[in-house]
């Protein structure tokens, strides 16, 4: 296993963006009634979490020191 197994720039912004859409996506799933374009944004949100990933990474941030 690596050095850097999680412990990067790159993983650390992607697990908290997609946290913050898990969270969205579930407020959305909890309004009466539900709320779908709520919960959809949260789905983008935990796309966009990965789009941020491999960017970073590209950037070199996803590297061990």
């Amino acid at each position: 296993m690596a050095d850097n197994h999680g412990n990067t720039p790159a993983a650390w912004s992607a697990v908290v963006i997609g946290l913050v859409g898990f969270v969205v996506g579930s407020v959305g799933l909890m309004f009466s009634p539900v709320s779908y374009p709520v919960f959809w944004i949260g789905v983008a949100i935990v796309l966009a979490a990965g789009v941020v990933f491999a960017v970073m990474a590209k950037m070199g941030l996803h590297e061990s020191h």
